[in-house]
């Protein structure tokens, strides 16, 4: 903290607050029996100039986004679906209006905004929590007129939206673009390399085959590798454009080829509906199917 920041706090003119830091542990072993060690309290705790010991917290929340030791993120998706569902709920109070365009618009300023703030870093991977986010927008959209009779994909076709799980792949190829045109910070040192067939592909960082399952689990799902993953999807007519807007456009085009049906319960889903899992083929798609 302080101890560690001297200069910057001195050039700010700034003392630290001890007491509104917060401690989180990340670990990979969550066997009870080092928690029964005697020296394990001064291995989780954090000792500031002052003396002041700072115990580890059971979820921490760091520019909007609520972080907890296990390395999930099943907290923080129950947190902002409680949020938008409490949103969609005000909204369906307060207007009456029930026709498509009303109530896309309403949802979409109000209520989606909630469910994908930074989404790129929490993207889920487990279903239950990508079933937790859609059920607000199965809710919502079961309220709009002439939509009540249709079963959650059909409504989403009726209604020209993508499921939040795809519009959270989308943000992140879109964030991957950005780094690769220097749009965004590279903190994650992203790599790319050129192929004349295939167009501007990213690498994928390696990982220890000696890693253990849990580890090997973190790193599939995490940002650096899923976005690499993605980003190796887009045929080089759309990964080779340098401009914003015209990207954006085609890869609207490109995903639009692909089908949506996110895991609902009740339905019988091909895939995880990930676009690593709807493999694209020159005229057409196949499923890759999902255990």
């Amino acid at each position: 903290m302080q101890s560690r920041n001297p200069k910057w706090s001195i050039e700010n003119n700034m003392v630290l607050h001890e007491d509104k830091f917060e401690v989180i542990n990340y670990k990979v072993n969550t066997s009870s029996l080092l928690k029964e060690l005697p020296f394990s309290y001064c291995l989780h705790t954090y000792e500031t100039s002052k003396g002041k010991d700072i115990a580890p917290s059971h979820i921490v929340k760091d520019l909007g986004i609520n972080l907890t030791p296990d390395c999930k993120w099943t907290t923080h998706i129950n947190i902002i679906a409680n949020s938008a569902k409490k949103m969609a709920s005000w909204v369906l109070g307060t207007f009456k209006d029930r026709s498509k365009f009303i109530m896309t618009l309403l949802f979409k300023s109000m209520v989606r905004s909630r469910l994908e703030y930074c989404s790129a870093l929490w993207n889920p991977h487990r279903v239950q929590d990508i079933q937790t986010l859609e059920a607000i927008q199965r809710s919502f959209t079961r309220r709009i007129s002439g939509c009540q009779d249709m079963n959650y994909w059909d409504r989403l076709k009726h209604l020209n939206l993508p499921s939040l799980q795809r519009r959270r792949e989308r943000y992140i190829i879109i964030n991957t673009w950005k780094i690769l045109q220097k749009k965004s910070p590279n903190d994650i040192k992203m790599t790319f390399y050129s192929s004349d067939r295939l167009g501007i592909r990213a690498k994928v960082p390696p990982l220890a085959k000696s890693c253990p399952m849990s580890v090997r689990t973190l790193y599939e799902n995490s940002f650096s590798v899923k976005a690499a993953k993605l980003w190796n999807l887009l045929p080089k007519t759309i990964n080779t454009v340098t401009e914003l807007n015209p990207f954006k456009a085609a890869l609207g085009a490109y995903l639009d080829k692909v089908a949506d049906k996110p895991p609902t319960p009740g339905y019988t889903t091909p895939c995880s509906n990930s676009l690593l899992d709807w493999n694209i083929q020159s005229g057409g798609l196949r499923e890759v199917r999902w255990p």
